[in-house]
């Protein structure tokens, strides 16, 4: 298999989970943006990349498997109801793909996730992940941006709504540029070794590192207004 810039013996798999409901936006999947289903954006920039030996969709709705089969992604099997709800946990759902393909002998050295809520994340940025993990030499990275206010400048408020003590007073008087700079988790993509993950169930810990994306790539579609943005942008990007 050959990453962008340089070889690699390791097999890589990319899975895009994608359960039919949604309670804030029904069908968030298959939603239109920018001309494509929601999920479309995010098998092809897996398939753009050059990174992955397999694009798998894992999904519980006939339909979202027809439309990422149509998009150019493989789905090998259906979850179970039982990781189709609200609180089926990430990592269950990770493991369960993985239990299907090692069934299959088909077990990746290298998993990561792209959750297809993330559609402006770019075949650039998961090149940018696995060249960081080669790099590192580490067992996991997870993409990050930058903050748009410090949460410096948030606290919680009283009953009163009093500011009285809502600033700590290293903080008063000091200008935004005089602060650390911030980073959040964008959601866009996970990447590790897969004998760690399964090992540790969790893509943090030691040997986790950041791969930083500009924010502008980092909407994580949740509500109408994410959606109605990243449609925006997405046609600006190409140029529609």
């Amino acid at each position: 298999m050959t990453w962008w810039g340089f070889s690699v013996a390791e097999t890589a798999l990319a899975l895009i989970p994608a359960r039919a409901g949604s309670k804030r936006l029904p069908n968030k999947n298959l939603l239109p943006v920018a001309g494509q289903p929601l999920i479309a954006w995010t098998i092809v920039a897996a398939l753009d990349s050059g990174c992955f030996d397999r694009v798998v969709v894992s999904t519980d709705s006939a339909e979202l498997a027809e439309v990422a089969r149509a998009a150019g992604a493989e789905v090998p099997f259906l979850r179970p109801e039982a990781l189709a709800s609200d609180t089926a946990c990430s990592m269950d759902v990770i493991f369960h793909a993985l239990d299907q393909l090692a069934s299959a002998g088909d077990l990746p050295a290298l998993t990561a996730l792209l959750q297809p809520t993330s559609p402006l994340r770019n075949a650039g940025d998961i090149r940018a992940a696995f060249a960081r993990l080669q790099e590192t030499g580490g067992d996991s990275v997870v993409s990050v941006s930058e903050v748009e206010h410090s949460p410096l400048w948030s606290n919680t408020l009283s009953a009163d709504g009093s500011l009285a003590a809502f600033l700590r007073p290293e903080v008063l008087g000091k200008r935004s540029q005089e602060l650390p700079q911030y980073y959040r988790l964008n959601g866009a993509i996970y990447l590790a070794r897969t004998r760690v993950l399964q090992a540790r169930g969790s893509f943090f810990g030691p040997g986790s590192f950041a791969s930083v994306m500009p924010a502008e790539r980092s909407i994580d579609i949740d509500h109408r207004t994410d959606l109605l943005l990243a449609d925006i942008l997405l046609r600006e990007a190409c140029g529609a």
